[in-house]
């Protein structure tokens, strides 16, 4: 019997170190994106010149500030394991956008810039909010691990996600016209 309760032990444990690794990887990689719009490259003002050459309306300086603020929260959310399923939307609905207005025209392969690597992010967001972040987390430290069931979590982070993509999408983003480089 006590083969069994450790075994048992073990096969939590497990899963917690793994939910653990998984939460800090993911969540400070996202959470470096956010960061980075900040402080790195061309900062807020070249993301900004960005988001305007593609199209996101009214003004690429709002989508520069709400997408470093998101994927800088909810990379930290999720790595520290707070309020996870909503950790989980914020990953999910930054990369239906990026897939949307950025890789889609490039297929599924990250190696052409495509749809691929937001597609693995985006499900690492669904998975953890769905499974929990397990005991090393703050929402189990503060009890609030318990009051997201695997479908609330499931719902909040994977409907919630798609349904803010789907909106900022709809409503914000106007693709420029193709020019026709062989017309002269």
């Amino acid at each position: 019997m006590n083969l069994l309760a450790n075994a048992a032990n073990d096969s939590h444990d497990g899963f917690n170190y793994a939910v653990l690794f998984l939460r800090v990887v993911v969540g400070l990689t996202f959470a470096a994106h956010g960061y980075f719009k900040f402080f790195k490259g061309g900062k807020i003002a070249g993301t900004a010149r960005w988001f305007d050459s593609m199209g996101m309306k009214p003004n690429g300086t709002i989508h520069a500030y709400v997408s470093a603020v998101t994927e800088l929260g909810a990379g930290v959310l999720l790595a520290v394991g707070l309020i996870t399923p909503f950790a989980g939307a914020g990953i999910v609905g930054m990369m239906i956008v990026a897939m949307w207005t950025v890789n889609r025209p490039n297929g599924f392969f990250s190696a052409n810039h495509g749809w691929e690597y937001n597609l693995v992010l985006a499900t690492v967001g669904i998975a953890v909010a769905t499974m929990g972040p397990g005991t090393y987390s703050l929402d189990d430290a503060l009890n609030l691990k318990f009051a997201f069931t695997p479908k609330l979590g499931l719902a909040i982070s994977a409907g919630l996600g798609f349904l803010a993509a789907a909106g900022l999408i709809v409503t914000c983003w106007r693709p420029p016209a193709k020019t026709d480089e062989s017309a002269g």
